[in-house]
């Protein structure tokens, strides 16, 4: 891979992702504080995300790969993704900001997954270089964190009563035209698909020709698990950064930012554990990261005890990369030549949309409910849900799966 290559897709990624965690990390204090939302309100524009993973393989399959240059279709998605996080900044309440950031998942995740397809277009060696491009995204997330709490100290208590956090949406915005600025540079990708050779499959674009593999028990297990240890997760997205600036955290976004730096250095380690511990024991240690995560956010506060909520920031690592990464290198594994493709629509829709829009849902009314008949202990209650959540995953999986069943692949399956 030449340098000018390397560069193109290093600077496409920081951008990506710099993008979403300029204003997604303190999307739910904004929503609290500014707006006042309710907790089921938070949770319906949260959920947004999920039902944008679900168009995304549609979008991309019909239109991206069959019409238009890759580059092209990016540069207009964030464009028009420039103006919807404009109009998110602008909107007055909650009920007005959900259109905008609705139609923003429709495009932000599709802009996701033709990211991704330009960078394996143009590399070569995916497993040796893509790690290398890939990570510069995770950077972006960091830096942008670092910008809203050190540089323009927008999540201080002071800058969050009077409204600053809006600021976070412009800069994505900026960050968005900058994008859809460079991605006319980026390398040529066109379309892979010929309209006239080939037709669009919606059902094979999300993973449905894939369901032969739930028949293997452990696979199910996988499956179900991964539906399940969403719900738990989006208590984390949706609550974290409110719970963080509630207690009185300094800095709270870019403490956050801790969580990104603990996934990249876990994400090279996975080859390590790999070797050590095998798929279904380090899954399980993923599961039970996320477990003790939410207690040490339980007991933890932003005085004497805030050395358990930075704990509890830097498991994201062993939370993310043990459970997502190794559990799509497993489906990948499982699955077979025939049916790659396909099972990552299928687990990526069954954990970023049907798990994670549930985990929403639940979140949102749990926290409602807690509101009112839990004041005092609200943060201390809400996160010992998820905690037992996880639990149950725990040892839903330590029990049912047997990673000795890996050795089949789908193509063994009639």
């Amino acid at each position: 891979m030449t340098l000018t290559l390397r560069l193109q897709l290093s600077l496409m990624m920081f951008l990506e992702y710099f993008i979403k965690g300029a204003w997604f990390v303190t999307l739910g204090t904004y929503l609290i504080k500014s707006l006042n939302a309710s907790g089921m309100e938070v949770a319906n524009i949260f959920s947004t995300q999920s039902l944008g993973a679900v168009f995304a393989p549609f979008f991309v399959g019909f239109v991206a790969d069959r019409y238009f240059n890759a580059e092209r279709v990016l540069s207009a998605l964030h464009l028009l993704g420039a103006a919807l996080l404009y109009g998110l900044s602008q909107a007055p309440d909650a009920s007005r900001f959900y259109p905008y950031v609705f139609v923003y998942f429709m495009a932000y995740m599709s802009s996701l997954s033709l990211s991704n397809g330009i960078a394996f277009r143009h590399i070569a060696d995916a497993k040796k270089y893509f790690p290398g491009v890939r990570v510069w995204g995770t950077i972006g997330w960091i830096c942008s964190g670092l910008v809203i709490s050190y540089l323009f100290r927008w999540d201080s208590p002071g800058a969050i009563s009077r409204g600053a956090l809006h600021n976070t949406f412009i800069m994505g915005a900026v960050c968005s035209v900058l994008l859809a600025l460079f991605s006319l540079f980026l390398p040529k990708t066109p379309p892979q698909i010929r309209v006239k050779d080939e037709k669009f499959d919606f059902g094979k674009a999300i993973g449905l020709d894939a369901l032969g593999l739930l028949k293997q028990k452990s696979f199910l297990i996988f499956f179900v698990t991964a539906i399940v240890i969403c719900i738990p997760i989006s208590f984390y997205y949706q609550n974290a950064n409110p719970f963080l600036v509630n207690v009185g955290m300094a800095n709270p976004t870019a403490k956050m930012a801790l969580g990104q730096f603990s996934e990249a250095i876990c994400l090279l380690l996975i080859p390590f554990f790999f070797r050590r511990l095998g798929y279904k024991k380090m899954i399980l240690l993923g599961i039970a990261a996320w477990a003790l995560r939410y207690l040490f956010f339980a007991f933890g506060d932003g005085q004497e005890k805030a050395f358990l909520l930075i704990l509890g920031i830097v498991l994201h690592g062993i939370c993310y990369d043990f459970m997502f990464v190794v559990g799509q290198i497993y489906t990948d594994r499982i699955a077979g030549e025939k049916y790659k493709a396909s099972a990552q629509g299928l687990i990526t829709i069954a954990m970023y949309g049907v798990g994670m829009l549930i985990g929403f849902w639940v979140a949102g009314g749990v926290s409602d409910y807690l509101k009112v008949a839990y004041a005092e202990q609200f943060w201390e209650y809400l996160w010992f849900i998820p905690a037992g959540i996880s639990f149950f995953c725990l040892l839903l999986f330590a029990v049912f799966f047997k990673e000795e069943k890996m050795v089949q692949t789908a193509g063994d399956i009639k």
